[in-house]
């Protein structure tokens, strides 16, 4: 038996970025790069913690924490973490229905199951998430942010807006009336303001310039908008260990949004992970990465934060400045920390007409809507998938888009791997177009398996029989292009094999791969077909074919 390792599944990039030499050239480059990813993700951490609702400071501190620990921990040279927009809507509707404790349980229950994914290993075969699945959700995201905005954004004087998005728009339209004008100009205006900023420099993040100038003008000329103090109170400067309360009647009820945050977390995190090893010519530790993304998520609910995972515009975004080893993302969250600590007070005078304008870039920036464009185009397989997963996810749940979207998803593999499979499976082949085998003599039947033998694929097995009959006393059955066969396949293939026997028909295998023949041997089919009829390759299989129709 193998000896485990822990550095097999876990060993942080910053502590073998430190044991190969740090120079004070790239410490500079740090610096530079988190002080400005840490104004960069201050606003962000406010929105999406106003949009998940819950208090701004629980994004901030989410940053400063999570951020922290994935930085120091993470598999990632350049990884950024923090509350992002992927997670508003699964938090919105935990805090909903079981409340702050209940969203503290969830995340906690997240992050243990992302250790479990790292410590099993599962980090790469995370990143095989189907590609219009992971777009049918994130677009669905966006489209769901974008709405949770509208009230804010043009100050409709709603006091509830309902959860349901149809629901939500049928609302929104009968409250046109109460437009704040106010708000709807500086909603605008950010989205302006960060618009142009935004191309023309990326030193300096344009949301944070929409916030200080709107925010400025807001207090200066006391505009009549609804800011964060008049919706939150005051922004707290501090710390404090909390320890929820554990309802045992409750925790199924967790386990469901747990898996979900678990599952997008780990999603998100590496594919930000790979855009990041792309950009600077590098490779994450994947597993390492999930486990330090779970060890940010039990511990940042203790102190009030929310979920976290890696963010890809932040991470982009310290590359972009220059940062090339963790020690950026802990300047990041120091950075934090002192605006925290020392401008809190005045961030609880930015509008929610400001914030509104930021999530509405944000939603746009996540919608994807050039990848979901391209999809359509594509084949029907992975149309269904793309349309499934985004509707689900804005018009019943998340969690629910998730579940159904990887299910379907499993499906259409398998069918196109039983269709694929169908021209060549137990296909009665023509001895001419064989090559080097036009001498075959009459009693030889040849037959040719191709692909994986799985579940899928043994249903057409199964029929292909039943419907092709043939005088043939000797069957060749050609196995060279089946790399596994499953319990299922293994099932059937035993019965194919018993009613051609019953036939008094003479069965000879050929090609069958080391795998394939564990599982011959597993389910007794060997000893039924006899293991001088098993042969490694074709000629010898035709050679001893012909030798039992001589002697039959």
């Amino acid at each position: 038996m193998a000896k485990f390792d822990i550095k097999d599944v876990f060993y942080p990039k910053f502590f073998s970025v430190l044991k190969k030499g740090y120079t004070k050239k790239q410490f500079t480059k740090d610096l530079f790069s988190g002080i400005i990813v840490g104004i960069v993700a201050l606003p962000l951490a406010i929105a999406f913690a106003v949009a998940s609702g819950v208090s701004p400071e629980k994004g901030i501190v989410t940053a400063i924490i999570a951020g922290f620990l994935i930085a120091l921990l993470g598999g990632s040279r350049v990884q950024i973490g923090g509350p992002t927009g992927a997670f508003v809507i699964i938090i919105s509707g935990i805090v909903a229905q079981y409340g702050l404790d209940g969203l503290m349980i969830s995340t906690m229950l997240a992050g243990v199951f992302m250790i479990m994914f790292g410590l099993l290993k599962l980090g790469s075969l995370l990143r095989f998430i189907p590609h219009p699945l992971v777009v049918g959700f994130t677009s669905g995201i966006a489209l769901t942010i974008f709405s949770t905005q509208i009230k804010d954004a043009l100050g409709l004087d709603i006091a509830n807006p309902p959860a349901a998005f149809i629901d939500k728009w049928a609302v929104y339209f009968q409250s046109l009336g109460t437009i704040n004008y106010w708000a709807l100009g500086i909603t605008l205006t950010t989205i302006l303001i960060s618009l142009v900023v935004n191309k023309l420099t990326t030193k300096i993040p344009g949301s944070f310039v929409a916030i200080l100038l709107v925010t400025a003008v807001v207090s200066i000329f006391n505009i009549p908008v609804t800011t964060i103090e008049s919706m939150f109170g005051e922004i707290k400067g501090n710390f404090t260990l909390s320890i929820p309360e554990i309802h045992w009647e409750n925790f199924s009820h967790y386990l469901q949004p747990a898996i979900t945050i678990a599952l997008l977390g780990s999603i998100e995190s590496l594919l930000s992970a790979v855009v990041a090893d792309g950009m600077i010519g590098s490779h994450h530790r994947s597993n390492t990465e999930l486990i330090a993304e779970g060890i940010a998520n039990v511990v940042t609910p203790l102190f009030g934060g929310i979920p976290a995972t890696g963010a890809i515009a932040r991470t982009a975004t310290n590359i972009k400045n220059g940062g090339r080893t963790p020690i950026a993302g802990i300047v990041h969250t120091i950075t934090l920390l002192l605006i925290m600590l020392c401008l809190g007070n005045y961030a609880k005078l930015i509008p929610m007409s400001c914030l509104a304008g930021i999530l509405i870039v944000v939603a746009y920036n996540m919608s994807e809507w050039r990848s979901f464009r391209s999809i359509l185009r594509g084949s029907a397989y992975d149309i269904i998938i793309l349309l499934v997963t985004f509707f689900l996810t804005v018009l019943v749940d998340l969690t629910v888009a998730i579940e159904i979207g990887i299910v379907l998803a499993s499906l259409m593999f398998m069918k196109r791997m039983a269709d694929n499979g169908e021209a060549v499976l137990m296909n009665d082949l023509d001895t001419n177009t064989i090559e080097d085998y036009d001498d075959i003599p009459d009693g030889i039947g040849i037959y040719e398996i191709s692909g994986p033998f799985f579940f899928g694929a043994a249903k057409k097995f199964s029929e292909v029989l039943k419907v092709r009959r043939d005088d043939n006393k000797i069957l060749i059955i050609r196995m060279r292009h089946v790399p596994f066969m499953d319990e299922t396949g293994e099932r059937n293939f035993l019965e194919a094999i018993k009613s051609l026997q019953g036939e008094n028909k003479k069965i000879i295998l050929s090609g069958v791969q080391p795998q394939v023949r564990k599982s011959l041997d597993k389910c007794r089919i060997s000893f039924l077909v006899g293991k001088a009829n098993i042969h490694d390759n074709f000629d010898a299989a035709l050679a001893h074919a012909k030798e039992v129709l001589e002697t039959a």
